[in-house]
């Protein structure tokens, strides 16, 4: 059996004595800042308002004139899944309510899923012993339904949203994916592309604003007849990215001005593609703070990790870390001028967020915001010695290290702070009342992050990541650890529904984290979306923040 833990060899860095550091070769930024600043649309609030309205108060008429329960359920579906269910929320929580005190199962198999599933998904203490009637005596699912594809999609879908010892869902996800890969081959193309997305990526997993898009093209396909929710669901999509726009350019104005492309060459130059990934946390208008506040930190936590992870020497991180955990100016002089240049970026960050929740929230998060970075560049500096010492940390080492040096967690404390009026009353306390929240959300981000990039940085020699430190502890192949890498991100989601079914929560801190999860998911599918950030990722950012959907 291969050790739990060894020490590795690896291309040892040249004498950091004669000014030769590592470098991971990223890519320059694909956005200039000035093309950034360029941004227009035609799409704008100020001369869309009238029309927005209208389309809201037929798409409101409609929803509260539809009674059938399986016409509702397929309808709030699509308008979440059309990105404009935020401007409906009274209506959907009051039939959500109907729904939950009303026990009457569908005995139609897509209903009775959907029913289960939006349930569930919005925090309802709903079982999942509703679907068992869809087996037979032998305690097998029914044989007819084998052949009943939108049956079989919805409990698919219905089947990411179990819990921790649901052994019913996971035989549903087993039936389900066996009987649609069956079906592939004697479905019509459109019908065999919506299945093999379902089976590739589970509607609960897929980030938002991607979903929206995706979504609108095959409404389309469906209604070729005008329709009210379509109509909305396009012009919300175009007068969205209008905010987006705006945004941008106010964060390209601070990106610039922090010049980090001069005085931090080695470093990430990543806005757009960061603030694309803050669009997933949470991408309805309204969030702008929410949207700025995490590109700003993810900017500067993503340089926190170049320096750590391919330019500072040993020497100089002890002494990054000691200054920060300590917030200490003095030992801050002490440091070489790019760690100074850092630090003076990441403490104007700080104090100019804590002014901004002192005089939203009258709270005090000062101290708060400052553990973060502490916390973050103790996991980084974990790294770091395991780095320059040679070290392979077990599997367990990894993980109980990787799921903060990913910097998700700062990440989402710190949006607590921008949304704190939903948490101003159970301050501080809140922080660990979310904790195993933000954890599971946090490991996901880490794994899904070492699926996509632990390849390229092993050949720069970074530490084993969790595939090769399970690969080496296990003695197993390559693929058998991206599988149970895998199986750790599904157990994550099974703790994440756990966590948000039937409690206090702030809806909003719950989809934050939520999403935080699915981002990640979305921006390691392909690789390293964030440090290369051409293709898919390109594609993305464009669909989504600067093309407008023809109208």
């Amino acid at each position: 059996m291969a050790p739990t833990s060894q020490f590795f060899s690896h291309p040892k860095p040249n004498s950091l004595e004669k000014n030769q550091r590592r470098s991971a070769n990223y890519h320059p930024s694909i956005w200039d800042p000035t093309v950034i600043k360029s941004f227009t649309t035609p799409y704008t609030y100020e001369f869309y308002a009238t029309q927005l309205k209208e389309l809201k108060q037929k798409a409101g008429k409609l929803l509260a004139s539809t009674k059938d329960t399986a016409a509702l359920l397929k309808l709030i579906d699509s308008l979440q899944r059309l990105g404009v269910a935020y401007h409906f929320e009274k209506h959907i929580e009051e039939a959500l309510n109907q729904f939950h005190v009303d026990q009457n199962v569908s005995n139609d198999l897509s209903t009775a899923a959907l029913h289960f599933r939006l349930l569930r998904e919005h925090g309802y203490p709903v079982s999942a012993e509703v679907l068992e009637k869809f087996k037979g005596g032998d305690g097998k699912f029914m044989d007819s339904l084998s052949g009943d594809v939108e049956g079989l999609l919805s409990l698919e879908e219905a089947s990411f949203l179990g819990v921790k010892g649901e052994n019913f869902l996971e035989e549903a996800k087993g039936f389900t994916s066996e009987s649609l890969k069956a079906l592939l081959g004697k479905l019509d193309k459109v019908k065999a592309e919506q299945v093999q997305q379902s089976l590739e990526v589970p509607l609960y997993w897929r980030m938002e604003r991607i979903e929206a898009r995706n979504f609108i093209d095959s409404y389309q396909r469906e209604y070729t007849t005008s329709s009210v929710f379509l109509e909305l669901a396009k012009l919300d999509y175009n007068l969205t990215q209008s905010v987006y726009q705006q945004e941008l350019k106010e964060l390209a104005e601070w990106w610039m001005e922090l010049n980090f492309k001069e005085k931090l060459t080695f470093s990430r130059d990543r806005l757009m593609e960061i603030y694309f990934w803050a669009t997933g946390l949470s991408f309805e208008p309204q969030y702008a703070k929410c949207r700025i506040c995490f590109t700003k930190y993810a900017c500067l936590a993503t340089v926190v990790d170049d320096i750590y992870d391919i330019y500072g020497s040993l020497d100089e991180l002890e002494n990054f870390t000691k200054a920060v955990t300590g917030w200490d100016v003095k030992a801050v002089e002490e440091l070489p001028e790019y760690m100074r240049v850092m630090f003076s970026a990441m403490s104007d960050f700080t104090k100019e967020l804590a002014q901004e929740t002192l005089k939203d929230h009258g709270l005090d998060v000062l101290p708060y915001i400052k553990e973060q970075w502490a916390i973050l560049c103790k996991a980084h500096i974990t790294e770091a010695r395991w780095f320059y010492g040679g070290y392979t940390p077990t599997f367990d080492e990894y993980i109980k290290n990787g799921w903060i040096s990913i910097g998700s967690l700062g990440g989402l404390v710190l949006l607590c702070f921008v949304e704190a009026n939903s948490i101003v009353d159970q301050f501080p306390h809140c922080l660990k009342d979310y904790s195993q929240l933000f954890y599971w959300s946090s490991l996901i981000t880490r794994l899904s992050d070492d699926l996509g990039t632990s390849k390229a940085e092993m050949e720069r020699g970074d530490i084993p990541k969790a595939v090769q430190s399970y690969m080496i502890e296990k003695g197993v192949s390559e693929e058998e650890a991206r599988d149970h890498v895998k199986d750790m991100i599904s157990y994550s989601w099974k703790k994440i529904n756990e966590e948000i079914v039937d409690n206090s929560f702030s809806q909003v801190i719950v989809n934050l984290s939520k999403n935080m999860a699915r981002t990640a998911q979305c921006m390691y599918q392909h690789g390293d979306g964030v440090g290369t950030s051409t293709g898919v990722t390109k594609d993305c950012i464009v669909s989504s923040i600067l093309k407008p959907i023809p109208i």
